[in-house]
């Protein structure tokens, strides 16, 4: 099974972002199944058709008051891609003991990665966006540019992700101390190609992190969230939490044999760099954020690339 982890909202748009208008305003009082179809609507736009629904039939009654949507979608492309004709099937090892077959995309020459005790961290950069920077006041420093990457972490052990995944869950500042600071060359380089689907409702995740009185009736207040909505009190009902990320040769949408090539050269009497070892063939933890802000747009884990 592959999933994703929920991820704190991000505090910046990904390079060359759908950008969608904002939500209609629509009534479900007035027509449940409607009101069903132009959220779906929204949704499928705003994702460029990655979701293409978050409301089932009948989600919606003639009691909803107040249906509250957000999306985000994000297409980024490597700074270097990978090369399409290098990509190769092999083993990738489930938590189980058992193994299945998935594509791998395989590198050359240097990555970003770091090595540490019991684990390795990739960082694989995306194109900076081209936008024009807005005009700023003389007395302002220019708004920097985002950067965007994605982070890899890689267990050593092939049921390591639960050990690693604690540790990172433990210390707010443990995935931004590990990054990698310097390039280095690879030797045998594998990462599985995957894409990501996951969706649950959030109440009782949300609940267990202190959010309790929004789902209590009497206790919450959101009436004034909706025209009129004075007359009575309202509470949270449901809250539903639904992503997709595909990450390929060219990059990421959401929304690997090593080759060594030498080229002529004069002799050298130092001695070669030592190549690092980045073989993704068991389960590994994932995150994209955003280098300038530090703010963390996807982050899951991969438990079996070939289950979408």
């Amino acid at each position: 099974m592959t999933g994703p982890c929920p991820s704190a909202p991000p505090t910046a748009m990904p390079p060359n972002p759908s950008r969608p208008s904002p939500a209609p305003s629509t009534s479900a009082k007035r027509s449940p199944e409607e009101a069903t179809e132009e959220i779906n609507a929204w949704v499928s736009a705003s994702t460029d058709g990655l979701i293409p629904s978050i409301l089932s039939r009948g989600a919606l009654s003639d009691l909803t008051d107040l249906v509250l949507a957000n999306a985000i979608y994000f297409k980024g492309k490597w700074a270097k891609p990978f090369a399409g004709y290098l990509t190769q099937h092999d083993k990738f090892h489930r938590l189980d003991g058992t193994a299945v077959d998935a594509p791998f995309m395989r590198g050359l020459g240097s990555h970003n990665i770091a090595c540490h005790d019991g684990f390795k961290v990739l960082q694989l950069r995306y194109e900076e966006g081209h936008g024009p920077l807005l005009p700023q006041p003389p007395a302002l420093a220019p708004t920097p540019v985002p950067i965007y990457s994605m982070c890899v972490f890689l267990p050593d052990a092939r049921r390591g992700l639960w050990r690693l995944t604690d540790k990172i869950a433990c210390n707010p500042d443990f995935l931004r101390k590990h990054l990698p600071r310097n390039s280095v060359l690879v030797g045998d380089f594998r990462l599985p190609k995957f894409k990501v689907t996951f969706g649950m409702t959030m109440n009782d995740v949300l609940q267990e992190m202190g959010v309790k009185e929004a789902f209590e009736l009497g206790k919450a207040d959101l009436s004034n969230m909706v025209e009129n909505g004075g007359r009575r009190k309202m509470a949270l009902e449901k809250v539903i939490h639904m992503a997709v990320i595909e990450v390929n040769e060219e990059g990421t949408e959401a929304a690997a044999a090593t080759y060594m090539t030498r080229l002529g050269c004069t002799p050298d009497s130092r001695p070669p760099a030592p190549c690092v070892d980045f073989v993704a063939d068991h389960p590994f933890a994932f995150f994209i954020v955003e280098e300038v802000s530090g703010a963390i747009l996807f982050a899951g884990h991969v438990l079996d690339p070939t289950i979408k």
